[in-house]
């Protein structure tokens, strides 16, 4: 298959996908760091929802973040491999959502603005793995 040029947005866009997903990587690396001390501060149901986080959800938040990052750098490389990782990481972004909005009813504990960034982290995820499925259909990547 022959290649062809990508356009002068890819990389910037894909760029500005890392840096999210490194934003989100942070977000994990601070959710494993909650000390008991930090958590004693919070709201009592708070509490209660970051003291019993099961194994599968922190599992699931991993893949989803680091997935999401290693997606990016794949695409940036032009590696079709960032396809099923990206769809691998969207997988993993609805099993931790699942724990989020079912499990421990973060709307009920935290309200609507729950729902905010949870929708934005779907919409980012779904068109990441769409610019992938695209990009390998116009052959931009190896």
């Amino acid at each position: 298959m022959a290649t062809f040029v990508t356009p002068n947005w890819f990389k910037p866009v894909l760029w500005a996908a890392l840096i999210w997903n490194l934003l989100g990587v942070f977000a994990f690396v601070m959710h494993l760091m909650m000390t008991p001390e930090m958590i004693s501060k919070l709201p009592l149901d708070q509490q209660a929802a970051y003291s019993n986080v099961p194994l599968w959800s922190t599992i699931a938040f991993a893949v989803a973040v680091l997935g999401g990052t290693l997606g990016c750098i794949l695409l940036l490389a032009k590696n079709a491999l960032a396809t099923p990782i990206f769809a691998l990481s969207l997988v993993a972004i609805f099993i931790q959502q699942f724990y989020n909005f079912f499990v421990i009813n973060s709307i009920k504990m935290l309200g609507i603005s729950a729902v905010f960034m949870p929708i934005l982290v779907i919409v980012i995820a779904f068109l990441l793995l769409y610019l992938s499925i695209k990009s390998k259909q116009q052959g931009w990547l190896n």
